[in-house]
């Protein structure tokens, strides 16, 4: 999936509009996307075993046999989820379906690949969408996940217009507490914004999910990346510098506490180009309103999460433990 995505950009002085997601993937980010190990094989109606996928290398399975596909839930541009439902308990799922005509070459399979495989590895960790079964017929790959019906943050943002402090740092803290277990576990996620948070239910105080794990990588402690993937509005300096690892995942989030704060970006412009130039020359903003009622703290916490430099910028473990 090396493709630009569609994607909802930020809310700028025009109100939301459209973007895009950056997906251009090294091979050397490709070489560890291997399949997981099915469950018992599943067989045919006349007995014999079933053909093996092409994308997740497992016998095919027909999700229906399991799981009544309801009304859709939304759509990106490679994948479709609707809501589905467990025939043997009635619980509710959410369904990504990807259609495999259009996975145009090997890359973009075993980019689903790898998003299947960094879901199960992270299974079961807290705020994280959690994955329920992978499954694949002659024409799609189904991944059955948790239900997050309150929908994404990024429409609570744009109907809040921007938070308190003190709702923002509720939110930054679980953020940036995924953001340490993803770290920890060998994961960066290369794609975080609001429109990949869910939130698990309507109510005000909902539990937020991370999801979309599909631009995510496994790395090793120094390892380096060089392919230009994520969204343009929270890419890193040093993505776009070819030359990077997981201290982009900060800088994102830093973007995004910028937005809760005041409800714009901190680095903006008409087209993808004009924000990546934004981004290169590292201005932040902090005297348009409501930056000078936000406190000192507040905004030096921004600051650092968005220094220019990686090696200098705060790891999540200090942002957990910036003063308030």
């Amino acid at each position: 999936m090396g493709n630009c995505c569609s994607s909802k950009e930020p809310p700028t002085q025009d109100g939301p509009g459209n973007s895009g997601r950056v997906g251009e993937r090294s091979q050397n980010d490709r070489s560890r996307a291997t399949s997981k190990s099915a469950s018992p094989s599943p067989t045919a109606k006349s007995g014999k075993p079933s053909p093996i996928g092409t994308v997740l290398g497992r016998p095919m399975e027909d999700i229906r046999t399991n799981y009544t596909i309801g009304k859709e839930l939304g759509r990106g541009q490679f994948g479709v989820t609707h809501l589905c439902t467990c025939k043997q308990t009635g619980e509710q799922f959410a369904c990504k379906t990807i259609a495999k005509r259009k996975l145009v070459n090997k890359e973009d399979m075993e980019d689903v690949r790898r998003e299947v495989q960094i879901m199960h590895h992270l299974s079961g960790q807290k705020n994280i969408v959690d994955l329920k079964g992978a499954f694949e017929d002659k024409h799609s790959v189904h991944l059955v996940m948790e239900l997050c019906a309150g929908g994404e943050l990024f429409d609570r943002i744009i109907a809040k217009g921007y938070y308190t402090e003190r709702g923002a740092a509720s939110l930054l803290r679980t953020i940036v507490q995924i953001v340490q277990t993803c770290h920890s576990m060998g994961v960066i996620h290369r794609d975080l914004k609001p429109e990949n948070f869910l939130l698990l239910n309507k109510e005000e105080n909902a539990p937020l999910k991370a999801t979309d794990f599909g631009l995510s990588v496994f790395y090793k402690q120094g390892e380096v990346f060089c392919d230009i993937v994520g969204s343009a509005y929270y890419i890193a300096p040093e993505v776009l510098k070819r030359k990077y690892g997981p201290e982009v995942d900060i800088w994102s989030i830093g973007v995004m506490l910028y937005i809760l704060l005041c409800g714009v970006p901190p680095f903006w412009a008409e087209s993808e180009h004009g924000i990546f130039n934004a981004i290169l020359r590292g201005h932040v903003d902090f005297t348009s309103d409501p930056w000078p009622t936000i406190s000192p703290q507040a905004k030096d916490l921004v600051r650092k999460m968005l220094n220019s430099d990686p090696k200098q910028r705060l790891t999540a473990h200090q942002v957990l433990w910036f003063p308030r």
